[in-house]
């Protein structure tokens, strides 16, 4: 015999949130901005508070390990003086490191337009943090040798 357990429904506060999402090369990132208070919040399963920034369940500096990284995820934050103000939960897959980095900056760049378009917009498209890179790898052609530009040898003689 199978006992029914009841199920306790919570009433907690959903927490607003900016979703976008950012791609390049092979990689895509769902990027979530978080508006919380000075409390910590519930995120998913993590207890996150403002300013902290999550990849894939780890840290973002776990995730994306050195300074040279930070620096280049947290740009479109420093230009928009927006460091610090929101909750950050990313979401990557595919492609490599590089290329994940990538598309978590044009999803964070795309998210911070949506919060205020008239005032961010400007400065982040000046920057270049809205244009999406469009560079992928080239397509293996049928009947060459290989790769996509190689070229099965001639013989000599």
């Amino acid at each position: 015999m199978i006992e029914k357990k009841s199920i306790k429904k919570t009433t907690k506060a959903p927490v607003s949130y900016y979703e976008a999402v950012g791609r390049r090369k092979e990689s895509s990132a769902r990027v979530r901005l978080y508006v919380v208070s000075d409390k910590p919040a519930t995120i998913g399963e993590a207890t996150l508070s403002k300013g902290d920034m999550v990849a894939n369940g780890k840290d973002m500096a776990q995730y994306f390990p050195g300074e040279v990284y930070k620096k280049i995820y947290q740009e479109p934050f420093r230009t928009t003086n927006t460091l610090g103000r929101f909750t950050v939960s990313i979401k990557t897959n595919g492609g490599g490191l590089v290329g994940q980095l990538g598309a978590v900056v044009l999803g964070i760049s795309r998210a911070l337009e949506k919060v205020d378009k008239e005032r961010f917009r400007p400065i982040l498209k000046k920057r270049g943090f809205l244009t999406r890179d469009s560079r992928i790898k080239e397509r293996r052609k049928a009947g060459f040798a290989g790769k996509a530009r190689a070229r099965k040898q001639s013989p000599k003689r």
